[in-house]
């Protein structure tokens, strides 16, 4: 079992699956903390949703890509990745509660591509810090 884990294309196919997984996994949650349906937008072409949403799937790739890096371990690197997205998922809700004039969702659900491009751009730089954070 040790000479096909020290296989270099099984140990990228193992990250690589896991990481996959993830990413559905935290899109679902996000899914569920949005009061739009980001796929139903997409689908109908609200480039403010794609930009958001966009933005979340390169979040939790970046997060994942320095939890790889720093971690021999699969199940650490899940952990920190875990630990990566909730420190993403919280910086939505930051992001929500310091702009109590208007709301962050109905404002992605209507288009408005100001908002989805700043939600994108705050979920990038989030997860480089967080990365910096995990390196």
């Amino acid at each position: 079992m040790d000479k096909l884990w020290g296989n270099e294309f099984v140990y990228l196919t193992a990250y690589y699956s896991v990481v996959v997984l993830c990413c559905i996994v935290f899109l679902a949650v996000f899914e569920l903390v949005t009061k739009y349906q980001n796929w139903e937008e997409i689908k109908k072409g609200n480039l403010s949703v794609a930009m958001a949403t966009g933005g979340k799937i390169f979040g939790i790739a970046n997060i994942f890509r320095h939890s790889i890096l720093q971690n021999d371990s699969l199940v650490i690197m899940i952990g920190w990745g875990v630990f990566g997205f909730l420190l993403l998922l919280a910086g939505y809700f930051i992001f929500e509660f310091l702009t109590p004039s208007f709301n962050i969702d109905e404002q992605i659900a209507k288009d408005n591509r100001a908002v989805g491009l700043i939600s994108m751009v705050i979920s990038v730089g989030l997860s480089y810090v967080i990365g910096a954070g995990i390196s």
